[in-house]
């Protein structure tokens, strides 16, 4: 548990009523001392009433502001930096930890793993190792890890299914814990009635799906990342995928309740399992897009959708501008969209290029529709009313998956981006990145960064879940100095798409790669509403340290 002094600037005094009392009995007496030596009184009315209570209220005042005062300053306590166990702290720990589990496999330091737990293929953020990893198969565990974190000062950084584009689980610069969730990999329930799953946060959502299916449940869980994500990690960076257009992202009401270790090494459940509740302001949506900076995931309760008929249909446009408009208007007509998906024409040519296509298409900006209903007689509907429009707005080549296998590979090469997109440019690697700009001004985007890219001689893909202003981009180098440019360039679409009232991440979190943009998209009262937030929950700074909150804004240059 932390020492008390830690918390002393967060609650007042227990005793405060017996502070007060003292404090009135020690001022009334030094009153009437100072009455009978140094004033002398011609009659007992020379003090009126108000005199006395304006007085005796001074004083009360006073009292209790030294009562409350803390021992630093609100602004030195601000600027204060987490103070760190040394290296022989850190090695008690680990043995400590190697005592508290059984299994030689729990707790590792082994160069692989720490390698694996503080590199990533997926980004180009500084590496970072930890000292140790941990891997726990229950709440209780994660409660033992998180007690001797605090006992040596160590950080630590939860881990989940490793597919995070931001560096949300790099270590810390002194090393620290690694709570590798992959153990606590179990569906715990199965609520058909209900259409809803209780799950330990390392089960993949694709694991779940498959799991229903098999299971002959007619739900699913309809966020949809990465192939590899997890449930722990997609609550922790409020993730979605190409099915938020229909079903919203994490921060919608897919997470019901979630179990969660606290810094204090306290376990809390947010809510209870009912569909809905009024009872209180909602804390599971404290930790989501948290991204283990306030606690550590163990177990949730996620709902589920009924599983309905699909088909697939792709279209191709002469622009950015006129697709966009076309999904605006189809969007309000209140059709059956489940997906809809804006690919350039560079895209495009990189299916063609990748090979693993069936088809050729045409190398044009272009829209991928997933339609979706109860019956066929609706989906074909669908189908008809966004035929016309498409084809209002420039729509050519309008094609309709005649069978469920086409429409599988049609979605396959839509969703195939990441490989095909590297067969632009031979020996290249990728930077992926996201963005989310109000729909309209989606087009104004696109243009700008494809034009920017071009100044700057990259090769890039665009990518986006044009039914909610969701924009990727896959940005191809093969050396450092083009990783430079990339730098540069994700910069400045960060900045262009801030300034077209968006977000510097639609769907990959926050980690140590968007962090710097939070003040400007936020403004800096709701970031530091954010830092009081962790500073009252995690007050020893231990938990997942920077990552999420920017550097402080340094107010002394600003003036």
């Amino acid at each position: 548990m932390f020492p008390a002094s830690c918390f002393q600037r967060l609650r007042p005094s227990t005793s405060l009523s017996t502070n007060l009392g003292r404090f009135r009995k020690q001022h009334a007496l030094t009153f009437a001392r100072r009455q009978s030596s140094s004033v002398p009184l011609k009659s007992p009315r020379s003090w009126s009433p108000i005199v006395i209570g304006s007085i005796a209220s001074g004083l009360i005042g006073y009292s209790l502001s030294a009562l409350w005062k803390p021992s630093l300053t609100s602004e030195a306590l601000e600027e204060m930096e987490p103070k760190y166990g040394t290296p022989k702290d850190f090695e008690q720990a680990i043995k400590e930890l190697r005592d508290l589990f059984d299994s030689d496999d729990a707790v590792s330091t082994h160069p692989d793993d720490l390698r694996i737990h503080g590199y990533s293929e997926n980004d180009y953020h500084p590496n970072a190792p930890h000292t140790v990893i941990v891997y726990p198969k229950s709440t209780e565990d994660v409660v033992k890890i998180v007690k001797t974190a605090v006992k040596y000062r160590m950080p630590l950084t939860p881990f989940s299914g490793g597919t995070s584009l931001e560096g949300s689980y790099r270590g810390s610069h002194v090393g620290g814990i690694c709570v590798d969730m992959s153990d606590m990999n179990k569906i715990i329930e199965i609520h058909e009635a209900d259409s809803d799953l209780v799950c330990q946060p390392g089960v993949g959502w694709m694991e779940i799906n498959e799991t229903l299916q098999k299971k002959g449940i007619p739900l699913f869980f309809p966020l949809d990342p990465g192939p590899g994500a997890t449930i722990g990690g997609m609550m922790s960076t409020g993730c979605s995928g190409t099915n938020a257009v229909r079903y919203g992202t994490a921060k919608g009401e897919w997470f019901l309740n979630a179990t969660v270790v606290l810094p204090s090494g306290e376990v809390i459940k947010t809510r209870q399992r009912a569909r809905k509740s009024a009872a209180g302001f909602d804390t599971t949506k404290l930790f989501i897009g948290a991204e283990g900076t306030l606690g550590i995931i163990t177990e949730v309760t996620i709902r589920l959708a009924p599983v309905l008929p699909t088909t697939v249909a792709v279209v191709h446009f002469p622009d950015v501008k006129r697709a966009t408009e076309a999904v605006i208007d189809v969007m309000n007509r209140g059709v059956g969209i489940q997906c809809v998906e804006l690919c350039d024409s560079e895209f495009m040519r990189s299916i063609n290029l990748f090979g693993a296509s069936q088809r050729k298409y045409p190398e044009q900006d272009s829209l991928f529709f997933k339609f979706q209903g109860p019956t066929s007689a609706s989906i074909a509907e669908t189908a008809k009313i966004v035929k016309e429009i498409v084809q209002k707005h420039g729509g050519t080549g309008f094609e309709l998956a005649r069978s469920e296998k086409e429409a599988h590979d049609l979605w396959a090469d839509r969703k195939n981006a990441l490989y095909s997109g590297l067969a632009l440019l031979e020996g290249s690697r990728g930077w992926s990145t996201d963005v989310c700009v109000p729909v309209s001004k989606l087009p104004q985007l696109v243009y700008e960064t494809k034009k920017d890219l071009e100044r700057l001689g990259l090769v890039s893909i665009v990518v986006g879940h044009v039914g909610d202003g969701n924009f990727h981009t896959q940005l191809l180098f093969r050396n450092d100095k083009e990783l430079e440019s990339v730098r540069e360039a994700v910069h400045r679409m960060v900045k262009r798409a801030i300034k077209l009232e968006g977000t510097c991440t639609g769907e990959h979190g926050v980690g140590i790669g968007k962090r710097e943009y939070l003040y400007e998209e936020l403004g800096e009262g709701t970031v530091e509403l954010m830092r009081s937030v962790k500073r009252t929950l995690d007050p020893l700074g231990l938990f997942n340290p920077g990552k999420l909150y920017p550097d402080r804004i340094d107010k002394k240059s600003k003036r």
